[in-house]
């Protein structure tokens, strides 16, 4: 008998750390983020690259909402751009951290006259479209002066926006320095991931929420039977599902999440 309570005493104690560990911020009122569907890095298609001002524009006037990614170049300039290397977009084995913006101009994208845009330049010519911004880590995990020059970009915005992150230390920098600002949490699966299986774990199961007390939960759509993040949904937040690509992804996602972020067409090898 001493044997079975001292099991469920220690199974309580376990479901309340969890539970403390993965509870999100307290719900409040993010409805005007929920029922829309977000172009991943703008309406993009063979000839119109991810994260350029031509897919922007496309997604702005198809009036969708705007899922885009931003990064600090060598001499500071924040840049709309997703890979840390730029061989995958560019052609040229160079990370963007390396090189001065300036650099960066001589680059097409995907072959094309588009060139990476500044994150100052995609704010004015989106104007007030509901934006989603990925803080990339690819500066560290960590870094506050990004942060903070983001903010001071994003606070002069027409339109509705809210901030996410895979690193619960970039959100968390909202969360003490403007808590106002609606923040989300990245996460997935982790299996294809390189980081040591603690940090998976922490990471896909949403254990790291303690840090950052994220507002939104933004998770692939496809890994939404993870444990950490069934056992979150019953916080009630508000749910944003990555990346639905072709029209049955998107249905599929619809019927877990609130608000999708979208691909139009399927893409046999996709880059998250």
């Amino acid at each position: 008998m001493l044997k079975l309570l001292v099991l469920i005493v220690a199974i309580l104690i376990f479901a309340i750390l969890v539970a403390f560990l993965i509870a999100p911020n307290e719900k409040r009122d993010c409805s005007s983020f929920a029922g829309l569907m977000y172009a991943h890095r703008g309406l993009h298609e063979p000839g119109i690259p991810e994260n350029s001002m031509a897919a922007f524009r496309r997604a702005r006037d198809a009036g969708y909402g705007v899922e885009l990614d931003v990064q600090y170049t060598a001499d500071g300039k924040i840049v709309v751009f997703h890979d840390a290397n730029l061989m995958r977009m560019c052609g040229v084995e160079k990370k963007v951290s390396d090189c001065r913006y300036d650099e960066l101009c001589q680059y097409g994208l995907k072959g094309t006259a588009e060139k990476i845009p500044l994150f100052e330049e995609v704010l004015k010519t989106l104007n007030d479209v509901p934006l989603i911004c990925e803080i990339k880590n690819h500066n560290g995990n960590s870094n506050d002066k990004l942060c903070s020059e983001t903010y001071d970009l994003l606070k002069e915005y027409k339109g509705i926006y809210c901030i996410e992150s895979f690193s619960p230390f970039l959100v968390r920098w909202f969360r003490v320095n403007h808590p106002e600002v609606v923040r989300g949490q990245l996460s997935c699966s982790m299996k294809k991931e390189k980081e040591n299986i603690v940090t998976r774990l922490a990471l896909s199961q949403l254990l790291i929420n303690v840090i950052s007390r994220p507002d939104f939960i933004a998770y692939r759509h496809q890994d939404c039977k993870q444990p950490g993040f069934v056992l979150c949904r019953l916080f009630k937040p508000l749910l944003v599902g990555w990346t639905a690509r072709g029209i049955a992804e998107q249905e599929s996602a619809w019927k877990t999440f609130d608000s999708v972020i979208f691909e139009k067409y399927e893409d046999a090898n996709p880059v998250e």
